[in-house]
């Protein structure tokens, strides 16, 4: 990498306003990383009281925690992006929930608490997002999707349905906002080796040891690499791409 390249890339988010969801771990951290390293100024939103370490460690950050299901929470958060860093050009949908149980175990309340993160969560966070970069004059949302909302994988009804909605929102998110220069796009991610499996499952490195030998390249994906998509796809370096999912799945889909 020459001195120019990496002089772009540090600056490649200067003036840049971020709104990034689950934020305080994993992938959610990683994105919040890589925007702040680059220039940007960063809202970092979570449910977890965690989240109010990241201005410690990374600079231009401004914490909040709140739940992304309750509307009042994206209406704060991209409040305090305008208010605080002066408008807000790119949004991360990260926040995500997920379950593992056979459809006819699968209860209406676990149903609802999915897609009350996956979906509404998402849709409040957009549609905030959204009035704002219009009032920008364009923008870029961006979201971490997954693999299981193209493909069918037992025991996942409520996640795969919840990460689908998630596309479609997307897709009308950029039909609807390429007229005013706001670009949407979703990462469809695979297994992703963070904490996350462990709040969910004993067997969690188990779990993550079989995805990982049923994909192509071998091994699950870290944080950093979905992360670094999530940027490009924010960048103007994607300029040209919109309403479009994007694979980071190692190769899982095109078995």
């Amino acid at each position: 990498m020459t001195s120019a390249t990496h002089s772009t890339e540090t600056a490649e988010f200067a003036g840049k306003v971020a709104l990034v969801t689950g934020a305080a771990r994993g992938v959610g951290k990683a994105t919040v990383a890589l925007l702040s390293s680059r220039g940007a100024r960063v809202v970092a939103l979570d449910l977890r009281p965690d989240v109010e370490s990241l201005p410690d460690e990374f600079p231009g950050v401004l914490a909040i925690t709140g739940d992304i299901t309750r509307e009042e929470t994206a209406v704060r958060a991209v409040r305090s992006a305008v208010d605080t860093f002066g408008g807000l050009d790119i949004l991360v949908n990260n926040a995500g929930r997920t379950l593992n149980k056979p459809v006819t175990e699968t209860t209406a309340e676990d149903w609802d608490a999915v897609m009350a993160v996956n979906a509404r969560g998402s849709f409040f966070a957009s549609r905030e997002a959204f009035r704002a970069m219009k009032a920008r004059g364009g923008g870029s949302i961006v979201a971490t999707g997954s693999y299981a909302g193209t493909v069918a994988l037992p025991e996942g009804a409520a996640y795969s349905a919840s990460k689908g909605a998630l596309a479609q929102l997307i897709k009308v998110l950029a039909v609807e906002g390429g007229p005013l220069g706001i670009r949407a796009n979703i990462v469809a991610a695979g297994v992703i080796e963070t904490d996350f499996l462990d709040t969910i499952r004993p067997d969690s490195r188990a779990y993550l040891a079989s995805f990982a030998d049923a994909q192509p390249l071998g091994r699950v994906a870290q944080p950093e690499e979905i992360a670094e998509v999530l940027c490009f796809l924010a960048s103007p370096r994607s300029g040209f791409v919109t309403g479009a999912v994007i694979a980071a799945d190692g190769g899982f889909t095109a078995v």
